[in-house]
Parts: structure tokens; C-alpha cells; sequence
């Protein structure tokens, strides 16, 4: 995927990308309009299980990262790691920063679309890059080889996408929490348009 890019190139790709999703998830949440799927799901769980967040994320990622292994094994590379551990610093940083600030709804639902984009291109960088990729955003990469390109992968990032909030959902329901502690409006557009955009952006790169 890298096309022969030289180290340095491969790794500006990669750190520009993680920071770019590290700034979308704090975007999303200081919008407040629902956060990614992923993040909805782990929120879901963790808060049925009585368990932190960053424990369960620590823990989902790692079961991901173990298909991935005996699936797409070449997602798998340093950004992998790097992704793991830097992107929720990065956002709680933003968060930290701007916790003070006061939004009203059009500036919230601007945010929401910025979020958007800016994790679309940043997953689109960093995969671009070559360098390893989350867990998470292997999935529609084994799911379009396990389906052997029958099901493409911004059909498959949709799926997937839905599917863990559907869990989320469920999880959240269970933990007799509202259902907006994982979902929103955010959520619902991230699943829907967050493939395509990534698809549209790894053409433009």
C-alpha cells in the first residue's frame, strides 16, 4: 500500500494520521452528539462490566489484534501499537484543554463534521502509510479478505461499524444506562459515512 515510500515519509503518514484521529475522538466528544462506534461499543461493555474504559479497550483490542494476527497479519506493524496507546492521550489531552469551554449546538454540530473527516483522512493516512494499522480498523480489511473482495471494504467498515453499536446499545440497555451514553446522531453518521470517506480519501492520497 506504501508504493516503495521511504521510511520517513511511511512514518510522517503514520504520526499524522494517529494525531488526526487522537483530535477527531476529542472533537467528538466535546461536541457530545454521540462518539464513534467503537468507542460507543467499549463504552457499553465496560460500563455492563463495572470495568474502566481504558481496561476494557486494553482488553477488546487485544482479542482484535489476535484474529488480525491469523487473518491480515500485515496490518499489523509499529502503528499498530502506537495507535493503541497514543490516540486516547491525545484526545483526553484536547479534552483537558478545552474543558472549560462553553459550545452552543451549531458549533457542537460543526465539530461533529470536522470529527468526521479528520478521523476519515487520518485513518486513510496512516493506513496509506503502511506501517500497521489499530485493530479496529482491521476488521473491514478481514472481513473483505475473509469474503475474498466480495464484500468491499467500505461495505464492511459499515457493517462492522453498525454492528458494534448495536452492541453498545445493548450492553448499555442491560447496565440499565440511557442509551445516549453511546449513541448519537455523531455515531449514526461516523457508521454510515466513516467507510466511504476513508475509501474516498485513500484514492485523493
Amino acid at each position: 500500500m506504501n508504493h516503495g515510500m521511504s521510511w520517513p515519509m511511511r512514518g510522517t503518514l503514520m504520526a499524522g494520521g494517529i494525531t488526526l484521529i487522537g483530535v477527531s475522538v476529542a472533537l467528538y466528544r466535546m461536541a457530545a452528539l454521540g462518539v464513534d462506534p467503537f468507542t460507543g461499543m467499549n463504552l457499553g461493555i465496560s460500563t455492563f462490566l463495572g470495568w474502566s474504559f481504558g481496561s476494557w479497550q486494553l482488553l477488546i483490542n487485544a482479542m482484535i489484534l489476535v484474529v488480525v494476527f491469523f487473518t491480515v497479519r500485515s496490518c499489523i506493524g509499529i502503528g499498530t501499537v502506537v495507535n493503541m496507546i497514543c490516540v486516547g492521550y491525545i484526545a483526553d489531552l484536547i479534552c483537558w484543554l478545552g474543558r472549560d469551554v462553553s459550545l452552543n449546538l451549531p458549533v457542537r454540530g460543526i465539530l461533529m463534521v470536522i470529527a468526521l473527516l479528520l478521523s476519515s483522512f487520518g485513518v486513510a493516512l496512516y493506513m496509506k502509510g503502511g506501517m500497521g494499522i489499530a485493530p479496529y480498523d482491521s476488521v473491514a480489511v478481514v472481513i473483505e479478505s475473509l469474503s475474498n473482495q466480495k464484500i468491499p471494504f467500505h461495505l464492511a467498515r459499515i457493517l462492522s461499524d453498525i454492528t458494534v453499536i448495536v452492541l453498545g446499545v445493548i450492553f448499555c440497555v442491560a447496565a440499565g444506562k440511557a442509551i445516549w451514553l453511546v449513541v448519537g446522531v455523531g455515531t449514526v453518521c461516523n457508521a454510515l459515512l466513516n467507510g466511504p470517506a476513508i475509501q474516498m480519501f485513500l484514492r485523493i492520497i
